[in-house]
């Protein structure tokens, strides 16, 4: 059978498959197959091996007459069409679980990071823009102690807010549901989203992406944060109308933006985001810890196999 994996993994981890599949992928570490080649190679494929970066739709369904499972790297799943796979009977497996502190840590880095202009201070080094000690010089928000609003208390959201408490954070949250663990283990309070965007020192949006959460971070929700409140962002880009937060930023609305995830990835530095001194951007790195993303890709290849071998996918989307 064939299996189109469009990013590389390291040898360790595909030898074997090379062993059992026919196997066709990329060279370099540094580069995605090319959309272009990608349909073509899909016609006689099996399995897919794919991630958060590749457009899994209608066109390709199309071109795919074998295709048995799609199997991606990511938690999210967005970038697939389930509605056309499920018409095909293929299935899809994702990578939920074995990414949750790792990308903790990063939102969690992200948001000391930006409360307390931490980029902002290390290009003032490379700079030679340090002139000597002041008493208000790149001053922040203090992080211990202040309040922290969760939108999204999944698992995820749930590493962060342990993070929050370490830090004696009071510690707000907003879901679909209650989540009565996190309320009893951590001391989370549940609040309407209006109250938790008025009260929170730091917005961290961790809600999937769904058509519910298309730019639920718009104008409005800006408009009833703190001036002095910082946003953090590690869900997906698209939960966000980067118009409106530009403009809180500019004008003052809020405080500062940390952002690891962008509606139109890649971006480039031209983005007119990352002209503003009040944000920190990163590449979306959020699960890019070593041990996470080797985790993420046993477990995309076990769900990969196990779908062409008949069993049933560990974690399986449909």
């Amino acid at each position: 059978m064939k299996l189109i994996m469009t990013c590389k993994i390291p040898d360790e981890l595909m030898n074997p498959i090379k062993e059992k599949y026919e196997v066709v992928t990329v060279e370099s570490d540094h580069a995605l197959m090319s959309r272009k080649r990608l349909l073509g190679e899909i016609v006689d494929a099996d399995g897919l091996f794919t991630n958060v970066a590749d457009h899994i739709d209608e066109e390709l369904f199309e071109q795919a007459k074998k295709l048995k499972v799609i199997s991606t790297m990511a938690v999210g799943y967005d970038n697939i069409d389930l509605q056309e796979a499920k018409k095909r009977g293929i299935l899809i497996g994702h990578t939920p679980g074995v990414l949750t502190e790792a990308t903790a840590d990063l939102t969690f880095a992200l948001l000391m990071a930006t409360g307390r202009r931490v980029k902002e201070g290390a290009d003032a080094i490379q700079n030679n823009e340090w002139k000597g000690w002041l008493p208000f010089y790149l001053t922040g928000q203090e992080i211990y102690g202040k309040t922290i609003g969760i939108i999204g208390m999944g698992r995820i959201g749930v590493g962060v807010a342990r993070r929050a408490r370490g830090f004696s954070m009071n510690i707000l949250y907003h879901n679909r549901s209650k989540n009565e663990e996190a309320e009893k283990d951590l001391g989370a309070t549940y609040v309407e989203l209006d109250q938790l965007l008025k009260k929170s020192d730091y917005v961290v949006l961790l809600a999937p992406s769904t058509k519910e959460t298309y730019r639920m971070m718009s104008t409005a929700q800006f408009q009833l944060m703190k001036k002095s409140a910082v946003f953090i962002n590690t869900s997906r880009g698209s939960n966000v109308d980067e118009d409106a937060l530009y403009e809180a930023l500019q004008s003052g609305e809020i405080w500062a933006a940390g952002l690891d995830v962008f509606e139109n990835e890649p971006i480039s530095a031209n983005h007119k985001l990352l002209q503003l001194n009040n944000v920190t951007a990163l590449p979306h790195i959020g699960s890019a810890a070593i041990e996470t993303r080797m985790n993420m890709a046993r477990l995309a290849l076990e769900n990969l196999v196990n779908g062409l071998e008949g069993r049933p996918l560990v974690h399986q989307v449909i």
